[in-house]
């Protein structure tokens, strides 16, 4: 009986593991595409986090539920993204690239970081292994 109770325990550990290891992956993901914006562009945690979430807003806005969805999947985090832009716009819309630009000026950040902060995304995106995501993503932050 003993034997019986320790396999099934370890079947249920084993089951849940995986998932385990998914959630910490997508944290760790999370993580490494705010530190490579800010490494890479030289701005804050908190500029990289409401850029990352303002484009983001805007691809949600822009693309079908389905379409987001895939974007979501290729960018781990992508919730925490979202209630970042969502603070950041008062829980208003980008609505275009006017508005993206002005969500970014609200962050002490330039014009040009838009399309900086595009490519970093886009390709993150792509290295997911999702060439469709990126190419959607692309699409609606045009």
């Amino acid at each position: 009986m003993k034997k019986l109770i320790a396999a099934i325990a370890m079947l249920i550990s084993a089951a849940f593991l995986p998932g385990c290891a998914q959630m910490q992956s997508a944290m760790g993901d999370s993580t490494a595409l705010t530190s490579l914006v800010t490494k890479q562009l030289g701005v804050s945690d908190s500029q990289a986090t409401g850029g990352i979430g303002a484009m983001l807003k805007l691809a949600q806005e822009k693309l079908s539920a389905g379409d987001f969805d895939q974007v979501a999947k290729a960018i781990p985090g992508t919730s925490k993204y979202l209630d970042s832009a969502k603070k950041l716009l008062g829980g208003g819309n980008v609505g275009d690239a006017a508005g993206l630009q002005s969500a970014f000026s609200k962050l002490g950040l330039s014009p040009d970081m838009v399309g900086k902060f595009k490519t970093i995304l886009t390709q993150f995106a792509g290295q997911s292994g999702n060439s469709n995501a990126a190419s959607l993503l692309a699409g609606a932050l045009k």
